[in-house]
């Protein structure tokens, strides 16, 4: 067939984008190695799986690259390296903003997953929890009390973006409770319990007392009155108690301290690709909305978004649409329930603080409805862009709309390396040396993690990871 010089100007650019597009990965298969080897506990090999991957020398990827390598190495134990790459995590959010116009045009026109990766709402908050930690480990007080501002910082960034709703995810609990804790550790008892305080009402103004898939810590409510005590607060004091329920005694002196131990358990989920079909119909003179065959979501549709003399091409073609949407997949748990032991003279359970499983499935659901529309406006874009085409040429309509079915993709991106969730508890030492137990507790199988900690009258940290999958 021949092809003229003016169909060319369409046939090479389209020629040229088809292999980019037809790629049907989600990220969770680009990593795979990566991912199967950090699952496993294999933690150098997974680190090197990172740099091998081809997937993250695209600019857009760098966020997911650094996030990634930082949790690596923080499970290696490597917490400076660990923080380097954290740092430059950051560095890429705070230095969005001045590509921001242009990366939302691209994701508009192309689709979400060619848009610089920015992160979850959630993810960004654990980036400061993995960075306290770090500089905990590494004994550096002063740097820890920065990150623990930060929080702060992050948590107001949060509560603006959703507009101080308490029905989405406008503050994060965890956060402040790992703020208290990184002021306590620095000895600041007075910030430590207004971090405590803060945690604590999120969970007090929420339904049942229970954020996001996590109830009240009794460990929370035991700090929070035992910071308050220390500062001679006895109103806070009574307060508190009246809310939580229960009378606080004071604890006997410790002259060992106490260590924080936080258990990572299982896997974050991960994103899938999901088919929605919508088609657009008129709901009064008008008034035009997107709904799914069941008729059970409904998106209005502005047609004042693009040119009059468009509209009513618009109208008259815009049918039927596939879009494609980002899905969690839960990842099975190996442990469900872990025990701590101390030289057979203290024990206790572990209480969970952070669903990380159930903020990625419930965050995603409060924000479906105005990504969704944002979907179906870039859908629109494209088929009035189609329509132009084939005024003046028919067969690179045709190829265009392949084009643009080939590329209608959903952002599967997300950071994999995260636990499903994180539990924690506060154990009193003696002074001098401690041997710590760990039981963690299957269905089917139990496994016992020791470690030694010293007792040096302050409060330390100390985490373990559970990650495999069963």
């Amino acid at each position: 067939m021949f092809i003229s010089v003016r169909q060319w100007k369409w046939w090479l650019p389209l020629a040229l984008a088809i292999p980019f597009f037809c790629s049907c990965r989600t990220y969770n298969s680009a990593v795979a190695p990566y991912y199967q080897a950090v699952s496993q506990g294999r933690f150098d090999e997974a680190s090197t799986q990172l740099d091998k991957a081809r997937f993250f020398r695209y600019g857009r990827n760098k966020l997911l690259f650094n996030m990634e390598k930082g949790k690596t190495a923080f499970l290696q134990g490597r917490y400076h390296e660990s923080n380097l790459y954290f740092n430059a995590a950051d560095s890429i959010l705070s230095g969005y903003r001045g590509s921001r116009i242009l990366d939302q045009t691209l994701g508009l026109v192309v689709n979400p997953a060619m848009q610089i990766y920015q992160g979850e709402d959630f993810e960004r908050l654990l980036i400061h929890y993995y960075k306290s930690v770090n500089y905990l480990q590494l004994h550096q007080l002063e740097d820890a009390e920065v990150e623990a501002r930060r929080i702060s910082l992050g948590n107001y960034a949060l509560n603006d973006r959703k507009k101080n709703n308490d029905k989405k995810y406008s503050n994060d609990a965890f956060s402040l409770i790992v703020q208290g804790i990184v002021y306590e550790s620095a000895g600041d008892v007075n910030n430590a319990f207004i971090s405590y305080r803060n945690a604590a009402d999120i969970f007090l103004k929420s339904p049942d007392r229970r954020y996001y898939g996590v109830d009240m810590p009794a460990q929370l409510q035991a700090d929070l009155l035992r910071t308050a005590d220390q500062l001679g607060f006895q109103q806070e004091v009574q307060y508190y108690e009246q809310q939580f329920g229960r009378v606080y005694h004071r604890p006997a002196d410790n002259d060992g301290g106490s260590v924080l131990v936080f258990w990572e358990n299982g896997l974050a989920p991960v994103k899938a690709e999901s088919n929605f079909f919508f088609t657009l119909t008129e709901r009064g003179p008008g008034n035009f909305v997107f709904t799914d065959p069941n008729s059970r979501i409904f998106i209005p549709f502005d047609f004042n978004l693009f040119p009059r003399d468009s509209c009513d091409r618009l109208r008259r073609h815009l049918e039927a649409f596939r879009v494609a949407f980002p899905s969690y997949v839960e990842q099975p748990l190996y442990y469900t329930a872990a025990d701590i032991q101390r030289d057979s003279t203290f024990s206790t359970t572990l209480e969970k603080v952070e669903d990380v499983n159930q903020l990625a499935f419930r965050t995603l659901q409060e924000r479906f409805l105005k990504e969704m529309g944002l979907a179906l406006t870039r859908l629109a874009i494209k088929k009035l862009a189609e329509y132009e085409i084939r005024k003046n040429d028919e067969v690179a309509g045709e190829l265009f709309n392949l084009i643009s079915l080939l590329a209608e993709k959903a952002d599967t991106r997300n950071w994999q390396s995260l636990p499903h969730s994180i539990y924690y508890s506060r154990i009193p030492l003696k002074k001098g040396d401690n041997k710590i137990t760990l039981t963690l507790k299957g269905k089917d199988n139990t496994q016992k993690v020791e470690f030694n900690v010293v007792g040096n009258g302050r409060l330390q940290t100390l985490h373990y990871a559970s990650l495999q999958k069963s």
